[in-house]
């Protein structure tokens, strides 16, 4: 995997676990990746994923080569080493459902650190494969925020891992589309009131959903 700019940036305990995520991708799961071209060159943006498996944070944050920061469910820090490990590669703790005003201040701290962010707008892992409805967090989330937003979908990820199996199923191609980012005036309608980070989560959730795998991709 040839060092990029970006990539000799990335703190050290950042770098080896993204070296890692890689190389499992590319010796277990490896499927087409598409689209990478869509990703700014320059400034911070957010990546909002479809999420039916463990596999997609790593798998999905492997492909961009830059020091990125996602979001896990704050309970996950009740776990001491898993705790550090999450505070080490930077993880944003939040609370599910609840407008939490600290991960937001520390999305807004990421971006201005030129960051790139995951987000997964359903919340929680889809429990059949199927895309969920999007929460609102995601909206408020990209509305607060006003940066361009990747949408990314994710196939084959539940056939790989998801709910209900306990252990992987090694050689099972996952296949990661990226499209292209939507700007802050194509998902953000002020005008929609109350609605408004409902609706600015549906349309990045709607854009998500139309992106379709590669003609040659196995899915």
């Amino acid at each position: 995997m040839p060092h990029t700019p970006d990539q000799l940036k990335m703190k050290p305990f950042y770098g080896f676990f993204h070296y890692l995520a890689h190389s499992i991708y590319e010796m277990w799961f490896r499927g087409e990746v598409v689209g990478t071209e869509n990703f700014p060159v320059d400034g911070p943006f957010l990546i909002a994923s479809n999420h039916a498996s463990h596999l997609d944070p790593p798998l999905v944050g492997c492909q961009v080569f830059r020091q990125m920061r996602f979001f896990a469910r704050k309970s996950l820090w009740s776990n001491r080493v898993l705790s550090w490990w999450l505070d080490r590669v930077e993880t944003i703790p939040v609370e599910r459902d609840s407008g939490d005003v600290g991960a937001i201040k520390r999305v807004l701290q990421a971006l201005k650190e030129q960051r790139v962010i995951v987000l997964f707008p359903e919340g929680t892992r889809s429990p059949d494969g199927r895309l969920q409805k999007p929460k609102a967090g995601v909206g408020l989330m990209a509305c607060k925020t006003g940066v361009p937003v990747v949408p990314c979908r994710v196939y084959g990820s539940f056939e790989a891992f998801g709910k209900g199996r306990s252990l992987p199923r090694l050689g099972t191609p996952v296949t990661i589309v990226f499209g292209p980012p939507i700007a802050a005036a194509d998902y953000d309608d002020p005008a929609a009131g109350k609605a408004r980070y409902e609706v600015a989560a549906q349309r990045i959730m709607d854009r998500i959903a139309a992106l379709p795998p590669p003609r040659s991709a196995v899915i």
